[in-house]
Parts: C-alpha cells; sequence; structure tokens
C-alpha cells in the first residue's frame, strides 16, 4: 500500500491501494431545531433507534500532490455494530483497476478483509483488532465504520448552524464543528470505545473538523470528517464521508469462521 504506517502499537493506517506507486442526548433533544451542539451530539443515539441503513462511503487523500479516492457501498446495522461494505479501489497511474474491490466486515473492536492482496489467498480474511490501531479504523479500512462516523459527534464542539438543504430530495439541517476524539471517546457506546480511545492516542490532534446533515427526525444522512495525520514525515490530509439512507434495509453480516481467517505473514 502506497500509505502504510505502522505506529508504536503496531497499527496500519491503509488508504489507497498498493498498485497506486459530550453524552447522550434525549430523543426530543436530538432532532434538529434545538440547541446545535446538543443535536448533533445525540445523531448517534438516533441512528442506534432507527436500526439499521444502506451505506456508501468515499475516502479522499492529499499528500505530495498527489490525489486518490476510495469508494464503498454496503449496509449497517447500527444496534449490532455490524455491517458489510465493498470497497472499491483507486485505479493505477495508467488509468487500469488495481486490485479487485475488497469486502469488509465491520463488527464490535474487528475489521475482516477479504481480496486484502499483499500475499493473502483470495479465499482467506484477514482479521484486524481495531482496537490496536493509530486511528481506531478512522481511515486504516478505506472507509470509516459508520458507527465510528457517527460516535466521532459524541464529542461534537463549536457547532454552528449552517441552514437547511436538499440532499438526495430530502430536506436536511446543515451543522458544522470541531469533534474531540477523546472527548468522543470517553462518551462513546461500548462496542465503540475501545476504538475510539485507540484514535485518540494515536491521531497528532484530536480536533476533527466535520460537516454533519441530518434529517427532521435527527437521522445522520451525511457527515464529512477532516483527518490529518504524519506520515514519514509529510502531512497527509484525508476526507471520509459517509452517507446514510435506506433505514431499515435489512442488513446481515456473517462474520468468517476463524478456519477462514488468514494466518500466515502479511506482505507490505
Amino acid at each position: 500500500m502506497v500509505v502504510q504506517r505502522y505506529g508504536r502499537r503496531g497499527g496500519a493506517w491503509a488508504v489507497a491501494a498498493a498498485l497506486m506507486a459530550g453524552g447522550c442526548a434525549g430523543p426530543e433533544d436530538s432532532k434538529p431545531g434545538g440547541d446545535p451542539t446538543t443535536t448533533v451530539r445525540g445523531a448517534a443515539e438516533v441512528l442506534t433507534r432507527a436500526g439499521t441503513a444502506k451505506a456508501t462511503t468515499s475516502m479522499e487523500m492529499a499528500t505530495g500532490g498527489t490525489r486518490v479516492t476510495i469508494r464503498g457501498e454496503g449496509g449497517y446495522d447500527f444496534r449490532r455494530r455490524t455491517g458489510s461494505l465493498q470497497i472499491v479501489l483507486p485505479k493505477d497511474a495508467a488509468g487500469a483497476d488495481g486490485h479487485r474491490p475488497i469486502t469488509e466486515l465491520l463488527a464490535p473492536g474487528a475489521l475482516y478483509m477479504k481480496n486484502r492482496g499483499a500475499g493473502v489467498p483470495a479465499d482467506k480474511w484477514v482479521r484486524v483488532d481495531t482496537t490496536t490501531l493509530d486511528d481506531g479504523n478512522l481511515v486504516t479500512g478505506g472507509a470509516t465504520d459508520p458507527a465510528a462516523a457517527a460516535e466521532l459527534l459524541r464529542g461534537a464542539q463549536r457547532v454552528t448552524y449552517v441552514g437547511e438543504v436538499d440532499l438526495a430530495g430530502v430536506k436536511v439541517s446543515h451543522y458544522r464543528g470541531v469533534a474531540d476524539i477523546a472527548v468522543a471517546a470517553r462518551a462513546a457506546s461500548p462496542q465503540v470505545r475501545g476504538s475510539l480511545a485507540a484514535a485518540a492516542k494515536g491521531f497528532a490532534k484530536d480536533a476533527v473538523p466535520f460537516d454533519a446533515y441530518l434529517d427532521a427526525e435527527g437521522r445522520l444522512r451525511k457527515v464529512r470528517h477532516q483527518f490529518t495525520f504524519a506520515n514519514k514525515g509529510r502531512t497527509v490530509a484525508v476526507a471520509s464521508t459517509t452517507l446514510l439512507y435506506g433505514f431499515g434495509t435489512p442488513v446481515v453480516v456473517r462474520l468468517p469462521s476463524r478456519a477462514d481467517i488468514y494466518a500466515g505473514k502479511i506482505t507490505v
């Protein structure tokens, strides 16, 4: 992978393809129209009540004058904290597809990847403990875990209401602010707390600028986080966007058995 960073606890930041050269809010407080900070901090709780949703993701990375974009699509269960995404990696410099889509399964404290490459057999999965990653899987998998994206808003600060906009035919309220990773980790749901706590220690700065879009029921429809980190002396900017829609759509996630998980060495 072109951007791979091994931190002090062994976590890897894999943002591009190898072939590229506060507390819970109550139901009323979390609906748009109230205090902006309280509303945004309550978004994760509202999603838990909503249950499931379809999701699309986009992760843009810029470093050294090069910009790459990784896209994903799938679904997420906010009650079970499990989801599935198909991650499409960027084309190589010649314009050819550089890698088969990666299937990612998301679970509390874990990320499973198939078609990972890097010496992993095609029929095997790779399991990553997200609580050991320097970023808590906010950027490692090429897509921010939808639950982590929402739970990060529990640390929202300096929130302002920007206005009402149309998002794919739905009227949503646009909020802008900064999320404190450490604050979010302390307030996060137990299933997500470990990963966010790891991110709070791994990022150079706890403050993450965001734009969040909530519908009339207080459900998070879109969130864009602006992450920055140092990689080999360079500052890398990563913009991660998560879109949620199709609430109530069944999401079935079957985690691989131990026999299907690759236990060998992964080449860089």
